[in-house]
């Protein structure tokens, strides 16, 4: 006796649909049984536009095959496909992946006039002399004086944190969030971190204090760790 097993499962939810796939058949497969249901969804041109998420477990799909399927979706006028997501990666994104979640670490002073650019954390052991530049696309780390400029998620991460062990920098970014001078005109603080706040702007404070705010951050350890 042969059973029907569904191949694609249809939940609503207060944001639109989701479509959770099977990834154990063929794409040709999921192409029909979605066109079947979706003529038989009720509903008409004239509802509101509704939006659509296709999970596809562990199945990949090239970009020719996304919008194929994309098609068959549009094909209803009232559904718009807003996510295709899968918990598989390509080899190039998780190579990128890797790049951005690596740390540099450089043991050297900075002197005025260097640059030291990467992709991910950066840890520094040393000093950043003022006119040096640090720019990370994650967090940044001095074990040293920071009188320089550091720039953290450079590509818009605003969870990025600068953190030093004398902190007292000429300019400080965070993604596209700029410090205020007088933060740094007098002396400046040990052991402390800047992040952006919930009032996006960017704030001193403990290294603690960021942590609890970042848990993430503890991550910076373990990999520190493991090498």
């Amino acid at each position: 006796m042969t059973t029907n097993v569904q191949k694609i499962m249809i939940k609503g939810t207060r944001d639109g649909l989701t479509l959770k796939f099977d990834d154990q058949c063929t794409f040709e497969s999921i192409l029909d049984e979605l066109e079947d249901k979706l003529s038989m969804n009720g509903l008409s041109d004239d509802d509101p536009m509704i939006r659509v998420t296709v999970q596809l477990g562990k199945r990949y799909l090239s970009e020719e095959q996304k919008e194929e399927l994309t098609k068959v979706i549009r094909e209803k006028q009232n559904l718009v496909v807003e996510n295709i997501e899968s918990e598989l990666i390509t080899r190039k994104e998780a190579l990128k992946w890797k790049e951005n979640t690596d740390i540099t670490p450089v043991a050297r002073t900075i002197r005025s006039g260097q640059v030291i650019e990467v992709r991910g954390d950066l840890l520094i052991i040393g000093d950043v002399n003022p006119g040096g530049l640090l720019k990370a696309t994650g967090n940044i780390f001095v074990m040293g004086s920071l009188r320089g400029i550091a720039h953290a998620g450079t590509e818009g991460d605003t969870n990025a944190v600068v953190a030093a062990s004398y902190m007292q920098p000429s300019q400080l970014r965070i993604a596209d969030q700029l410090s205020r001078a007088p933060d740094y005109e007098s002396e400046g603080v040990y052991m402390e971190s800047g992040f952006i706040d919930e009032e996006e702007q960017i704030r001193i404070d403990k290294l603690q204090e960021v942590v609890k705010k970042r848990p993430d951050l503890v991550s910076f350890e373990r990999r520190m760790n493991n090498g």
